[in-house]
């Protein structure tokens, strides 16, 4: 996976300590199909994911990573889920958790292909019969497929108690 020049400099800096960062889901939909790659470092289907650059607005970026890593051209429709992830650590001990923001997009042009060496196959998947996927993939795609035109907003369970 590339990682942008922005977190290896901030990586020389901090060492593989917790890192906070934005990112981006984007649920590619044609017609009743959603838009999937298959991850290259782990083998997993997720709708594209990816990290916002500085100054960079975030539909932007979602768009962004669709077209570098499979090749599409799509259009954001709207904001569907903002959430936290789960900590991730990576092989080589870096410590990370995301801000993501979960689009809906619009497929516009293209076919569907590993355009950049991130994931290893791209392709269309009918929403009643998606690939094994996590829960919280799962979640991400159900918001986007979902009719609320309002955002999602993952509540944690501590204040969600509280109410």
């Amino acid at each position: 996976m590339a990682t942008p020049d922005f977190i290896l400099a901030l990586r020389k800096k901090i060492g593989s300590d917790p890192l906070w960062l934005s990112g981006v889901t984007a649920v590619v939909m044609s017609e009743d199909r959603v838009l999937l790659a298959k991850r290259a470092d782990n083998g997993t289907w997720t709708p594209v994911t990816g990290i916002i650059d500085p100054g960079e607005q975030p539909a932007d970026a979602a768009a962004r990573e669709v077209l570098e890593e499979t090749g599409i051209v799509a259009v954001p429709e709207r904001l569907a889920m903002v959430h936290v992830t789960d900590p991730v650590v990576y092989d080589n001990g870096d410590q990370t958790q995301y801000l993501d923001l979960v689009f809906r997009f619009a497929w516009q042009s293209g076919l569907p292909r590993p355009a950049d060496g991130e994931n290893t196959a791209v392709d269309w998947f009918p929403l009643d019969d998606l690939p094994p996927m996590s829960d919280d993939m799962c979640k991400r795609i159900a918001a986007a497929v979902s009719s609320e035109q309002a955002a999602q907003y993952v509540v944690s369970p501590r204040l969600a108690g509280d109410a």
